[in-house]
């Protein structure tokens, strides 16, 4: 992401390729986190809270969604989050059901993009990257960059899942935790969502967390292009 690339034109090194990358990253970036909160938006709406659709998030609108600093994790470190949907857990059949399946839809709506992305990649890579040689360099370039973004589309959308899956306010891992943790101590722990942010990046700036998510990432893309592999078209 962006810290590669001021990593990379610091050291003299070849730039272009990273920053060509790291355009078509960013309607992919945009994409992704409004198709994230627009899942939670759905969900909520599905099981009967009308809040999120009367503040207006019910949209795949990115104005909506964009979180200012989540956005900018987004593009520093290729981890971030976007506005939190506003849900009221009591329109809720069940609460805690509720909100837990509210807080899911968000990680598993970007596993769903993964999943998709990387299907139609690897279609695309194997069936027709390879007939656009003949075409001449011009129409060989611009299937190859239509490539590459369909394999950012993946590769945000995983990270962006396992992210957000974590415990940790205001990330939807930490609304999960509703459904383990008393009613008491979640909402104390929710008192400190003004310093997780701080931590969050101290994190992710020091490598430590990224690392992690990469790893984890790593592993969910190779199980994906295992299920994918068994289609003989691909």
């Amino acid at each position: 992401m962006l810290l590669d690339l001021i990593q990379t034109a610091l050291s003299g090194g070849e730039i272009r390729w990273l920053l060509i990358s790291f355009l078509l990253s960013l309607p992919v970036i945009l994409f992704s986190l409004s198709f994230h909160e627009y899942a939670h938006a759905f969900a909520a709406h599905k099981m009967g809270d009308q809040t999120a659709r009367n503040f207006g998030r019910l949209t795949l609108n990115p104005a909506k969604h964009l979180d200012p600093m989540g956005t900018l994790c987004m593009l520093v470190f290729g981890f971030g989050w976007a506005k939190p949907v506003p849900v009221n857990a009591r329109n809720f059949d069940d609460p805690r059901k509720g909100m837990a399946l509210t807080s899911v839809a968000g990680p598993l709506s970007n596993l769903l993009l993964a999943f998709v992305s990387l299907f139609f990649s690897m279609l695309w890579n194997s069936l027709v990257l390879p007939l656009t040689i003949q075409g001449g360099e011009t129409l060989f370039y611009l299937a190859y960059f239509f490539g590459v973004l369909l394999d950012t589309m993946h590769w945000m959308n995983l990270y962006l899942a396992l992210f957000n899956l974590l415990p940790i306010p205001p990330l939807d891992g930490s609304r999960l935790m509703m459904m383990i943790l008393p009613e008491k101590w979640y909402f104390s722990l929710m008192q400190y969502e003004r310093y997780t942010y701080l931590i969050v990046i101290i994190l992710l700036a020091t490598g430590i967390l990224s690392g992690a998510l990469s790893t984890v990432s790593d592993w969910i893309s190779i199980g994906m292009r295992t299920v994918i592999g068994f289609l003989p078209f691909v």
